[in-house]
Order: structure tokens, then sequence, then C-alpha cells
């Protein structure tokens, strides 16, 4: 049996859908290890690859849509509704785009940050960042106490960063989490809104069929008088 345009539709969609997860899952599990390492390039790599497909499928989705209703293959109502899931499928890949990028500039940020902190010409050999006076804290300390004061303020630096990234990190969860939601409240508000087609169309029927039937029992309460009517009329001749 051929499979029609809108079955095909529906399974480019669900593609696209299956691709959006995988693609976060390789994201996700990229931003847990170390850059530069193998198995770094690799799921970067693979994350990048699969994010060029979801926007091609995702294009041939748009495309197909358009094909659909310019030609009133579908209703407006159901085009309303694709494109309702072709904006969510926008704002996914909106999102893997964000995030597949935020972690290098999240780094960048963070070395920034910590050349900025150190006077912007810290080096290992000299402990002292140059262009800085020599505050009353450090200027009885040695070399080797100011590394060790520099590098635990690099290390509260490093926690504060941490807490916030994980801040950051439950708040998308929450915004997830309430998508998901939105997303079940439109798909029920959908449903409500064809079964109250569907029973608006049973009322119009059952309606018209009352309207008949009733017809039907006033002609046939005339023609019982009519009949009444007859009775003496024939039978008074007899008489």
């Amino acid at each position: 049996m051929a499979m029609n345009v809108g079955d095909r539709w529906f399974l480019t969609y669900n593609a696209c859908e299956d691709k959006a997860r995988d693609v976060m899952e390789k994201i996700i599990k990229r931003n847990q290890l170390q850059q530069n390492t193998s198995g770094y390039i690799q799921l970067n790599a693979q994350a990048r690859q699969s994010m060029k497909q979801f926007s091609k499928d995702l294009n041939t989705l748009k495309e197909d849509l358009k094909k659909a209703s310019s030609s009133y293959y579908i209703t407006q109502r159901e085009v309303e509704r694709r494109q309702r899931l072709v904006e969510k499928l926008e704002s996914k890949e909106r999102q893997m785009e964000m995030i597949f990028s935020e972690r290098a500039a999240g780094i960048r940020e963070s070395r920034s940050e910590r050349t900025a902190l150190l006077g912007g010409q810290f080096t290992p050999s000299s402990g002292i960042a140059f262009g800085i006076e020599e505050t009353n804290e450090t200027k009885d300390l040695t070399v080797e106490e100011i590394k060790q004061s520099q590098q635990q303020v690099l290390r509260e630096q490093d926690r504060g960063l941490e807490g916030l990234s994980n801040i950051i990190t439950r708040q998308k969860q929450m915004a997830h989490h309430i998508g998901e939601e939105l997303d079940l409240h439109n798909e029920i508000i959908d449903g409500i809104v064809d079964h109250t087609d569907t029973t608006k169309e049973r009322l119009c029927k059952e309606t018209r069929h009352i309207a008949i039937v009733d017809r039907k029992s006033n002609t046939c309460g005339y023609w019982v008088i009519i009949v009444i009517l007859l009775i003496p009329i024939l039978v008074i001749p007899l008489v």
C-alpha cells in the first residue's frame, strides 16, 4: 500500500525529533569531557554533523508543509497544527546551537576573567602581575606564598563558576520541563477542539433528524383529522 504525503511528513517530523534527542545526548556527553581529548573531538564532530542533518530535515518539513498548504491537500486547521510542530523544532534547533557553542564561549570567558584578575600579565616564573602596585597584604610574603594565594583565589573562582553553572543547568532543565508541559497542554487543547467539532456535527445531524420526524408526525396528524371528518360524510348518505 502506497504511503500518502501526510504519512511521509510525520515520518520526517518524528525523524527530526529523534535527531534532536540524539544531538542533545552527544553534546551532554561531550561537555563532560576535557577539551582536546579524542573523545571530545569525536563527539563534537558527530554532534555538528547531526545538527546539519537536523537542519536539512527541518527545511524539508517546511517545504513539504508549504506545498501541502498551497495545494489545499490539508485543511487550514491541520496546516496551523503542523506549523506549531515546525516552530517547536525550530526552538529545539536554537537551543541545540546555543548549548553546542556555549562550552567554548564559557572557557574563553573564564580565561579572560582569570587574566583580568591577575592584571593581564601574570607569569608562573615571576608570581607577580606586572604593572600592579604591591599592597601591604603581599609585601611581606615570599614569591611562593604569593603563588599559593593566587591559586587559592583561582580555586574559589572555580567553585563560584561551578555553582553558577549548576544553577544555569537547573534553570535549563526547568525550562525544558515547562516546554514539555506546554506541548502536552497544546495537544490536549487540540484534542478538545477536535472532539467539540465532532460533537457539534453530531448535534446538527440529530437536529435535522428531529425536524424531519416532527414534519412527518404533523402530516400524520393531519391525515387522522381528515379521516375522522370523512367518516360522517360517508356514513350520513347511508343512513
